[in-house]
């Protein structure tokens, strides 16, 4: 597995990095066992201590942070600032909340002859996060911040083409305070993964990625009997009523689609629009994409971003015509982009018969599928039409109805009149085939903690 800095805008391969081997991973997993029995007893004051520090490291080096990000997968720099604002408050948030959300609980029970019954949140040791290149630390962050935050230790193997981005959120963590072997960068090969995951020291993945990748972790998990949890792909649905503001949905539309390149998985990947303003919607839509300018990610006046990779817009472009192949079509929208660069053209998608598969498939790119709904009802069963649960939107100029219609969309989280958004102090996870578990929040850290009954009773023995 080739970990390597190629910077998607230049194709210019700027660094690459040894795979790790057998001997240097279980050397990793002995450095976080040890780790773990010190760093469990730790107070929770302490903890917060370094996820603070780390939250103000961020913070105070945004710039060269953002630069990595921009370098390794394209991203336009001011949402590379964006996310590592991002990470930053993940880490306050459970600086801030942690103790609060693990503190023990006491049962109410029905029986004095019960005793006294308490709930302790205890961290299981080792886990390792297996993350995806589109965001390089929300994902990172995402996951250590409430497990290092519980008292586990946690090994990362990153996408293999944000190498950089790992080494440096190891580097932070450990300018962060955090004791050696804490937060550990592997350049792990696929192959190791299970290796890992048959250490008895080991305890648990959290993987977010694809569906294929998804379904081999967890395989290899289960068959360890290790806990996982999964955040998978997803193909939002942005619903859109007839009484709903146009203008305003429209551009909360492209920017719901097009934002990191539109390689988000609860980017607004369909438009789901009610027949009377269908025509309309469309129209003031695709106009929106025309008006995005693809160009260098740190030139301010961009507005989309390259894509990843080479391979990565390659693969987009043949789904895009697989897809016109199965009936769909498509229409290029917008002035051509550049010839230097990983980009996709922007590109919207009609037609999509339910016969066809295209409609059940993740676009990871800027690529958006509008589906004319009869009506409302009609609009849920498209939404809802779909192997993936992750996020979802309805827009309306009625928020309360918008919130009924929310509930009838089956994703893990619906928003009424905003796309599909990230925040430190909201739960995240989806459904189906978008994956199982929750991060973030109290949800987040309660996943890899063991719920412990202790129960102090004090009566005589029946015989």
């Amino acid at each position: 597995m080739a970990y390597e800095t190629i910077n998607p805008y230049t194709g210019a391969l700027l660094k690459t990095f040894a795979d790790a081997s057998d001997t240097e991973v279980t050397a990793a997993i002995t450095r976080a066992d040890a780790a773990f029995l010190s760093w469990r007893e730790t107070s929770f004051a302490a903890r917060a201590k370094v996820m603070q520090s780390a939250a103000t490291l961020l913070r105070r080096d945004i710039d060269s942070y953002a630069k990595l990000l921009t370098l390794e997968m394209g991203k336009l720099f001011a949402e590379a600032k964006a996310e590592v604002e991002l990470s930053a408050n993940i880490f306050e948030y459970y600086a801030h909340h942690a103790e609060r959300l693990l503190a023990p609980e006491t049962l109410p029970v029905a029986d004095p002859a019960e005793g006294d019954a308490i709930l302790v949140h205890e961290p299981l040791g080792v886990l390792l996060a297996i993350e995806p290149w589109n965001f390089p630390y929300y994902q990172i962050a995402r996951i250590i911040a409430p497990q290092l935050s519980a008292g586990n230790t946690m090994l990362l193997k990153h996408a293999s083409n944000v190498p950089q981005s790992a080494a440096a959120f190891e580097a932070l963590m450990r300018e962060a305070g955090l004791p050696e072997g804490g937060f550990q960068n592997l350049y792990a090969t696929r192959s190791q993964i299970e290796l890992i995951l048959n250490d008895p020291r080991v305890h648990g993945v959290a993987l977010t990625g694809s569906e294929g990748a998804g379904a081999v972790v967890a395989a290899q998990a289960g068959k360890a009997l290790k806990k996982s949890t999964m955040e998978l792909g997803g193909a939002d649905a942005f619903v859109v009523l007839a009484d709903a503001d146009m203008a305003k949905t429209t551009k909360w539309a492209v920017f719901g689609r097009h934002w990191n390149g539109g390689q988000v998985c609860v980017s607004s990947k369909r438009m789901i629009v009610v027949d009377p303003v269908y025509d309309q919607f469309l129209t003031l839509y695709t106009a929106g994409v025309a008006g995005l300018r693809a160009g260098d990610p740190f030139d301010p006046a961009t507005t989309l971003a390259p894509l990843s990779s080479q391979a990565a817009a390659d693969e987009v472009k043949e789904k895009i015509r697989e897809a016109v192949a199965l009936g769909a079509t498509a229409t290029e929208v917008g002035p051509s982009v550049p010839n230097q660069g990983a980009f996709v053209q922007p590109t919207i998608l009609t037609d999509l018969a339910d016969d066809n598969p295209a409609r059940y498939w993740e676009f990871f790119g800027p690529v958006s599928m509008l589906f004319r709904a009869k009506d409302e009802a009609d609009a849920v069963r498209i939404a809802n039409d779909s192997p993936f649960g992750l996020g979802g939107s309805v827009f309306t100029s009625d928020p309360k109805h918008g919130a009924d219609v929310a509930r009838k969309i089956s994703t893990g989280m619906v928003f009424v009149n905003h796309p599909t958004m990230v925040k430190a102090d909201l739960p995240f996870g989806g459904v189906r085939r978008s994956g199982y578990g929750r991060e973030l929040i109290g949800l987040g850290i309660k996943e890899f903690v063991n719920h412990k009954l202790i129960n102090v009773v004090d009566i005589d023995a029946p015989f």
